[in-house]
């Protein structure tokens, strides 16, 4: 071997290489994102930062334990609900477009001390099946600018995603209250009975009252926090809210790996019980802070079905949670 070639090849063996930066984690990407998208606000939720957290409980109905076995869908069961708003900005106007969809997170406790939660979303069907490509919407949405040309990075997104492009284009009527608003669990969980029977399906809670929405002029006319006052007021008179809880049952072939995938409105209905929410939880802020759903809180009766989101929202929602820390 030539001498130099030789003395060369020595020194790349011998010379320490620079430390390889472990690759990001998934969820840890995620995370990173939406701080990238809306900043970092110590003491708020990555995304859905601002919100209001009522009480009250949950009833079920008779039947409801023909299809899951869990203890809420046999008793009268405390819970504890999350009203929120799109984005990590936790003075987002309620009115502003991007503060739509709106969220709610439910949690049901049981006499041990135990809890189950549901997290969900005033749009039936997510915005993207995986969570590489969430990774992608986000990224594609925090590099679009005001000055960017087109077609934007989020525009070549939406082009090669169509239920991304419906999520974001859908029509989203500025409710009058939290109260007026349909919700939807759109990650299949499995429902287990007594008998041990199986079934694939999703939530959807439906209001008991006839639901109001407010046109575009006047919405714009409300202040920034009329949907959290609205729900402090409407309860501070004694004027609960009331919500009918379904779960849409899977056909044999439904797609159930992928939340962006909404099924056939002619999927059986069946109907779990009423939430009735009377309380404004006391010390709201502090509650907010130390609160954490996340959607893998499941109990017996209630399993992990084969979407992959569910398992990957709730280790960002933890990595959440420990900055809010």
């Amino acid at each position: 071997m030539n001498r130099r070639l030789f003395v060369a090849t020595a020194l790349v063996i011998a010379w320490p290489l620079p430390a390889q930066t472990p690759a990001k984690s998934l969820p840890q990407r995620l995370a990173d994102d939406f701080v990238t998208l809306f900043g970092s606000h110590t003491g708020y939720r990555i995304n859905h930062a601002k919100g209001i957290i009522v009480t009250g409980t949950f009833t079920p109905v008779p039947g409801a334990a023909a299809l899951s076995r869990a203890a809420h869908f046999a008793a009268v069961t405390p819970v504890m609900v999350r009203y929120s708003d799109g984005t990590g900005l936790p003075t987002i106007p309620d009115n502003n477009p991007h503060a739509s969809p709106h969220g709610i997170a439910i949690r049901f406790t049981f006499p041990s001390g135990a809890y189950t939660d549901i997290v969900a979303l005033a749009h039936n069907g997510f915005v993207v099946g995986t969570g590489e490509e969430f990774a992608e919407y986000l990224e594609a949405a925090a590099a679009t600018k005001p000055g960017s040309p087109h077609p934007t990075p989020i525009e070549r997104f939406l082009h090669g995603h169509p239920h991304a492009l419906k999520f974001v284009t859908d029509p989203e009527p500025n409710p009058v209250s939290f109260a007026d608003l349909s919700w939807f669990g759109n990650n299949a969980l499995t429902f287990v009975n007594a008998r041990g029977v199986k079934q694939a399906g999703r939530y959807k809670f439906v209001p008991v009252e006839t639901p109001k929405f407010l046109d575009s002029a006047a919405a714009a006319k409300m202040p920034p926090d009329y949907l959290m006052d609205e729900i402090t007021h409407r309860l501070a008179a004694k004027h609960p809210v009331q919500l009918r809880m379904f779960v849409q049952v899977a056909n044999p072939g439904d797609q159930t790996a992928d939340g962006s995938v909404v099924w056939p409105d002619d999927r059986k209905l069946v109907e779990m019980g009423v939430l009735t929410l009377t309380t404004v939880a006391p010390d709201n802020a502090t509650l907010q802070r130390s609160l954490a759903f996340s959607p893998i809180f499941l109990t017996d009766g209630i399993q992990l079905a084969d979407d992959p989101l569910i398992a990957l929202r709730g280790a960002v929602y933890a990595l959440s949670a420990a900055r809010r820390h």
